[in-house]
């Protein structure tokens, strides 16, 4: 189990370094195309929008099929979109429509890869050692998608668009190969199979019905549509906008989030025991309203830096403890299918977001854009505090069997 650990931490830091070279070169190739923040704001619209087209479907094979595969065949289409890329750049042929076309493949691949991903880690590794294996998977994400990827993406892109997307090309295939290396058996236990509509509404139901489950769901959409809006601003904001910045130091930017990310994922477990989950989790709600709420009111890069470290070690808080109470509370039966609605409803809105952001930039103003995505953050605070009480983690943390759940 100590070696499944190990693969799933080494795969994670493989994908996600390569996924920050994508976040950083697609958005910047798109720029040197136009200079329409709403067309710039396509990009992580298309990257997003499977979320909310995809995701419910998406529940239902990971449900059904063996979830390594799944992963697998996501890695092997995140390389296929890559290479087509790649090739239209070596010969001077990129464009607009395939920039978003290659977004969109990559955005299913993520849903896929997601998904699966964080339905296999109870099969792969013992109960005492989630929140272990689950703080180190999220600092790997933020170490390798923040901290190190971005500015690893900013000076590849520097070098050039051909040695950028090879490179992640080459990242993709070794966490193919990572992923082949696990042991032990991930295909769900066998159950009843009933129309898919069915098997998607008994994902929804579990979710609905549970009033702890759905409000973070909720509350986590109010800031992923943060989050998204900044992403989506940010390449344009930073380097054609106030910020003025280059490709590399756009890249170091960017690193301020992913360094948050890792500081966050080495305070999580003595925050947790010093003030309790609950408290570790609402850093994620400040995090969140710095994140807009610092370049709606400041166009220097140092500020913007600062508020996206806090909100890199916020995000790390509310993703650990979530995940954990996500194992603990959803039947391994039940995880992909409630995994798929869960980030259908706390995600699905990140490309209405990302667009919406790109449409108020335009017409507004970048300071207007992010300023409605504070106010967004700041209304969170009330619903947080009635609803993400002690009594309700506890209770959701309290074990559920590893086995199949009758349908809803």
């Amino acid at each position: 189990m100590r070696r499944n650990e190990w693969l799933l931490l080494s795969f994670t830091a493989s994908t996600n370094l390569a996924d920050a070279v994508t976040k950083v070169a697609l958005p910047l190739l798109a720029v040197r195309l136009t200079d329409q923040p709403a067309a710039i704001a396509a990009v992580a619209v298309l990257l997003t929008l499977p979320w909310l087209v995809t995701a419910l479907h998406v529940g239902v094979l990971v449900d059904r099929l063996d979830r390594r595969r799944l992963m697998v065949a996501a890695e092997t289409a995140r390389i296929a979109a890559i290479a087509v890329l790649l090739a239209a750049v070596v010969a001077g042929a990129v464009g607009l429509p395939l920039l978003y076309a290659v977004a969109l493949a990559l955005g299913v691949a993520e849903v896929l890869a997601l998904t699966a991903g964080a339905s296999i880690v109870p099969a792969a590794v013992p109960r005492e050692r989630w929140q272990t294996v689950t703080a180190r998977i999220t600092a790997a994400e933020y170490l390798c998608n923040g901290f190190v990827g971005a500015p690893v993406g900013g000076f590849l892109v520097a070098a050039g668009f051909t040695l950028a997307l090879g490179v992640t090309g080459a990242v993709y295939v070794a966490g193919a190969v990572l992923l082949l290396l696990l042991v032990g058996a991930f295909k769900p236990a066998p159950r009843e199979r009933r129309p898919v509509g069915r098997e998607i509404r008994d994902g929804l139901t579990f979710l609905l019905r549970n009033r702890l489950l759905r409000t973070m769901a909720l509350l986590i959409a109010a800031m992923a549509g943060a989050w998204s809006a900044w992403l989506a601003l940010i390449p344009a904001y930073a380097v054609a906008g106030p910020l003025g910045l280059d490709e590399r130091r756009f890249g170091l930017l960017l690193t301020a989030l992913g360094a948050g990310g890792v500081v966050g994922a080495l305070l999580v477990g003595p925050v947790n025991r010093l003030l309790g989950r609950r408290w570790s989790m609402f850093a994620d709600i400040i995090g969140s309203f710095a994140l807009v709420a610092v370049p709606a009111l400041s166009t220097a890069a140092v500020p913007v830096g600062m508020a996206a470290f806090v909100a890199g070690l916020g995000g790390t808080m509310w993703t650990v403890n979530s995940r954990v109470i996500i194992q603990s509370a959803v039947p391994d039966g039940m995880l992909g299918r409630f995994n798929a609605a869960s980030r259908l409803v706390g995600w699905g809105a990140t490309p209405i977001a990302a667009g919406l952001a790109g449409v108020l930039a335009q017409t507004v103003g970048y300071r207007l854009a992010f300023g409605v995505f504070a106010v967004l953050c700041a209304s969170l605070v009330v619903p947080f505090l009635r609803v993400v009480t002690d009594d309700a983690l506890k209770a959701a943390l309290e074990p559920t069997p590893r086995e199949p759940v009758p349908a809803i």
